[in-house]
């Protein structure tokens, strides 16, 4: 705003009735967080700032636009912001992105995380899913000394979908026979002595070997030691993978053997059912999502909206 006209405006303040004085002052720090979060995606994303089209670091400045710097490519010509190409685009209100972020962290539901921060239901969802879409990969890798692995399993779910695949059930319901089946989706943990974790959906059924030469070889070091249980296909993966593997016989009632055990990834399962209950119901599409947005609050390793904030836009090593 010009000078001048900022004299008149200010000017015209006096003669605001006083529930207008407060709709402004009520305005203000919505503006003033809406500058934070802009300054913070900003600084995220410089360092690896580049044209989402030819992938140029040439870029010029091209003005801004809804707060944001935006920028032209010197060598195909695209115009783009720093939230071009980020699960975060096109999305609005970035003013309360960062209390809705602080609600993620304390664990709110979608509906009471809309309420906290005033946006619908159905923006609280698609936001939660944006937001996890690339925090979810934020690991510390690769594991290595003793590691620990071990599976768990949840009935799948379809909640949300418009058609499917076998008869609905009532409120979450029990599968239809005994012992794993096809009903329900594995969930592959695996977490070393110093805490770094690391989960796959590996899909329904059980655990097969293929599923490990698929989730665990880029993710290890080569020179761990793998501790599980009797799943009979740990000692194929391991062997084949040229790693060495040390089975607990939890079956025989042997939970320690030695340094041998697998205690701290089944501690971790746990934390995962109990902490699931209270969303009463996740959709088995979305789960990878909520896994990573347990591994984020697991022992606060996320702590602030503004790290959250830039372990979304990618700017955290992977």
């Amino acid at each position: 705003m010009e000078p001048r006209k900022f004299t008149q405006f200010v000017a015209q303040l006096a003669t605001l009735s006083t529930r207008q004085r407060m709709a402004i002052a009520q305005l203000l720090p919505l503006a003033s967080r809406q500058e934070n979060t802009a300054a913070l995606i900003e600084a995220a994303r410089a360092p690896r700032l580049a044209c989402p089209r030819c992938s140029s670091v040439r870029l010029l400045r091209n003005g801004h636009a809804h707060g944001l710097q935006r920028y032209r490519c010197a060598d195909c010509a695209r115009s783009f912001n720093a939230l071009t190409g980020t699960p975060l685009a096109r999305l609005r209100h970035r003013g309360k992105w960062l209390p809705y972020l602080d609600s993620m962290l304390a664990s709110h539901t979608v509906r009471g995380a809309a309420a906290l921060v005033g946006v619908h239901k159905n923006t609280s969802f698609r936001w939660r899913h944006r937001f996890l879409a690339w925090a979810k990969n934020d690991r510390t890798l690769p594991l290595g000394g003793i590691t620990e692995a071990d599976e768990t399993y949840l009935l799948e779910s379809q909640k949300g979908s418009r058609r499917l695949d076998r008869p609905a059930r009532r409120r979450g319901g029990v599968a239809s026979r005994r012992g794993i089946s096809r009903e329900h989706m594995c969930i592959l943990v695996a977490r070393d002595r110093t805490g770094r974790t690391v989960d796959f959906v590996t899909g329904r059924a059980p655990l097969t070997r293929a599923q490990l030469h698929r989730c665990l070889p880029t993710v290890v070091a080569p020179d761990i030691v793998l501790v599980t249980d009797g799943h009979p296909a740990y000692p194929w993966f391991a062997r084949e993978a040229g790693i060495v593997h040390r089975a607990v016989n939890l079956s025989a009632g042997v939970r320690v053997d030695g340094a041998w055990h697998v205690q701290n990834v089944n501690a971790y399962h746990s934390r995962i059912k109990e902490w699931l209950r209270q969303f009463h119901g996740v959709a088995s599409r979305y789960l990878s999502n909520y896994l990573g947005w347990r591994w984020a609050v697991d022992g606060g390793r996320i702590g602030t909206a503004e790290v959250l904030l830039r372990s979304a836009l990618g700017a955290v090593p992977v």
